[in-house]
């Protein structure tokens, strides 16, 4: 794609942006929200979203999966007020929604095995019906504007105005740090051509390509994102991928991760029976809705807490970490 269509195009997207955002109202309030309180808590939700990347490297899903499950997730809990014991299902059924949008009919994980790998309470019933709740509600899209959506486009820019004979930004180490970031949620408030952009000024200032960051400039100025805007998420940016290189970062127990993902398990979890409860009526309660209702924990424990975490650092898959700690 030369160019001139690759600029339209992120105008376009840059159009459009604005629809796909989680409400800002939502976010702010699962922030302020303790975890003994018995409702979803930003703590909560971070699990829940580092478990989405453990399954989408599990299952072999594409980036482009597990920022769409995660654009879906932000935005239902950003609208609905659901209870804690309905997260596993909501986030799972974010990941199976993602993934039968973005991923090959032949690379598709079953709805049975997504709930078992997931070590998840609940039944396929379930998952379809939460499907449909987030559906409905979000007027889901395939095609939703995320942050991943202007990376690869800033990525193209780059490259087709570059007089460098080398490319020196890696696509993959950018997606990483994206999804590094999404596992936090104060990152949802940021708009995704912004995010993207903080990305992409920090990689290119790691490689001190000055051929690059004039291109970086005629982008911000395209799309007439403010120098302030810019600044803020940057140093947020530099912020959390400091944080995940450092060696205080709460890392799982390998051992216990080789358990999860081997094939020997796998086959149990298949081969094994087990009755599945069936979860009580989800309410479709919005924020302003159900300031009074009772929010019952279901006791579930994450994946990040199976895997060995100590629930006071984010898990992030091994063959992964390269990325963040380069």
């Amino acid at each position: 794609m030369d160019a001139l269509k690759l600029m339209k195009e992120l105008r376009a997207n840059y159009e459009l942006e604005v629809y796909y955002l989680p409400k800002e109202t939502g976010l702010s309030l699962i922030e302020s929200t303790d975890q003994s309180d018995g409702r979803i808590s930003a703590k909560c939700r971070d699990a829940k979203v580092e478990d989405l990347w453990s399954l989408t490297s599990f299952f072999g899903y594409s980036t482009q999966t597990f920022v769409l499950a995660v654009n879906l997730l932000d935005r239902f809990l950003a609208m609905m007020r659901i209870q804690p014991k309905h997260l596993s299902c909501v986030s799972l059924s974010c990941l199976h929604m993602a993934a039968k949008a973005t991923e090959e009919e032949c690379d598709l994980t079953s709805a049975d095995e997504l709930i078992r790998i997931g070590q998840c309470r609940f039944s396929v019933s379930d998952l379809g019906r939460m499907e449909k709740i987030i559906a409905d509600k979000l007027d889901f899209e395939s095609n939703s504007v995320t942050a991943l959506t202007f990376l690869h486009l800033y990525h193209q820019i780059a490259l087709s105005h570059s007089t460098e004979r080398k490319e020196t930004l890696s696509l993959a180490k950018l997606e990483a740090q994206l999804k590094a970031c999404l596992c936090r949620i104060s990152f949802s408030k940021a708009k995704p051509s912004v995010l993207a952009l903080s990305l992409l000024r920090q990689e290119i200032e790691a490689v001190r390509s000055e051929d690059k960051l004039e291109i970086a400039h005629h982008i911000q100025r395209h799309l007439k994102i403010a120098d302030g805007e810019l600044l803020l998420w940057r140093g947020q940016v530099a912020q959390c991928l400091s944080d995940y290189a450092s060696p205080e970062c709460s890392k799982p127990n390998h051992k216990k991760l080789q358990w999860i993902v081997s094939r020997r398990t796998a086959q149990n979890l298949h081969s094994s029976y087990r009755s599945v409860p069936e979860l009580p009526t989800i309410p479709e309660c919005c924020w302003d809705e159900c300031e009074s209702e009772d929010m019952m924990s279901s006791g579930e424990d994450s994946l990040s807490s199976s895997l060995g975490s100590d629930g006071e650092g984010p898990f992030f898959p091994a063959h992964l970490r390269q990325y963040l700690d380069a």
